[in-house]
């Protein structure tokens, strides 16, 4: 039985299903969802939760001995295999075709994907899946409904924007749920139960004690290494998802990248700064960053959030927030080593 993601707490209050599948990478929802099943689950006297990832063929045979074993901690238990490649291979393919026709009594499976492909969507181990319990699709909300879903979002923080601040937490956030959600906590800490016009949604990220995403960009590419190390380990602190981090950095040094070409072209920084609509307030940080760095080190710096972003999704070895923080380092000015920084800038002075 397939399911969206809001169809889901009416599933769970009506009792749990043998096996779960959580797939399509949103990050917010598969967050939720997942969130969600695990609650559920314990309240239903599922007292044990065992994580799995397999990283290889000769997992899975531990992962079915696992689901068929019974446990010595708990009569009842949770079982999550995450998959963020979302490819189980053949010996995978075979342990869930397997499991899916033979649902353990005592054992929920959560199966976690990323994204799937269509060719994979139709793979034979998946409908089996589908067959044998509950799939939940989680995507991106499109832009035209994205307005009325941090509308719907707020209020459920008690909160009442006006259409100008849905507008411009639409336009920041571009889309990311995890972004746009993180915002609205925020604006829920400071105006409880109120109503936030423009000018609060402008003001949060200054007077908010707590760091955000848009702080950790700002300072770093303000050149200011000591804050971008601080406000990146606040928000490791506060428990931000690496890849909102991964985002934020990304959606800015791509523009930063396209304006650092132009202008190597020949073009003005100022009327792209126009173009690029970057906030009168912003641009001296922009014009300082560009100083700083040239469009083939801002190239290497995407490179880089490309490999972290595959290392927090289990994708690559590594950790994540080490590799975050050398990388803001390096925007920042620092020089680090096998870190691209600051060859061919543009000059100080370009109009």
């Amino acid at each position: 039985m397939q399911l969206s993601p809001e169809r889901l707490s009416r599933q769970l209050a009506a009792g749990l299903a043998p096996v779960y599948t959580v797939q399509g990478g949103e990050p917010l929802q598969t967050r939720e969802c997942v969130d969600a099943i695990r609650a559920a689950a314990r309240q239903h006297g599922f007292g044990e939760h065992l994580t799995l990832e397999p990283t290889s063929e000769g997992d899975w045979a531990g992962i079915r001995g696992e689901v068929l074993s019974p446990s010595l901690f708990a009569s009842r238990r949770l079982i999550e295999v995450r998959l963020p490649g979302s490819k189980p291979g053949e010996a995978g393919a075979r342990v869930l075709t397997d499991l899916a026709a033979h649902p353990a009594s005592d054992v929920v499976l959560l199966l976690v994907l990323g994204k799937l492909e269509a060719r994979q969507r139709a793979a034979a181990w998946l409908e089996a899946l589908d067959r044998a319990g509950v799939s939940i699709l989680t995507r991106a909300v499109d832009p035209g409904d994205l307005p009325g879903w941090i509308t719907a979002r707020a209020r459920r923080s008690s909160l009442e924007l006006s259409e100008d601040a849905v507008r411009l937490l639409a336009e920041r956030t571009e889309g990311n749920l995890l972004a746009c959600d993180q915002e609205i906590e925020k604006l829920a800490l400071l105006y409880p139960g109120g109503r936030v016009d423009l000018p609060q949604v402008l003001a949060s990220s200054g007077d908010s004690s707590r760091h955000d995403v848009f702080d950790l960009v700002d300072s770093a590419l303000a050149g200011d290494p000591g804050r971008s190390t601080r406000v990146l380990d606040g928000l490791r602190a506060e428990g931000v998802e690496p890849p909102l981090v991964v985002w934020a950095l990304a959606r800015e040094l791509r523009t930063l990248a396209s304006i650092a070409r132009r202008v190597s072209l020949g073009e003005p920084l100022a009327r792209l700064l126009g173009r690029y609509r970057v906030w009168e307030a912003r641009r001296p940080t922009v014009r300082r960053a560009l100083e700083r760095h040239g469009p083939e080190p801002l190239l290497g710096f995407l490179r880089q959030l490309a490999d972290i972003d595959r290392t927090a999704k289990g994708l690559a070895p590594g950790d994540p927030w080490l590799e975050l923080s050398r990388l803001v380092l390096a925007i920042a000015g620092v020089r680090l080593s096998g870190v691209p920084c600051g060859a061919a800038p543009l000059r100080a002075g370009v109009p």
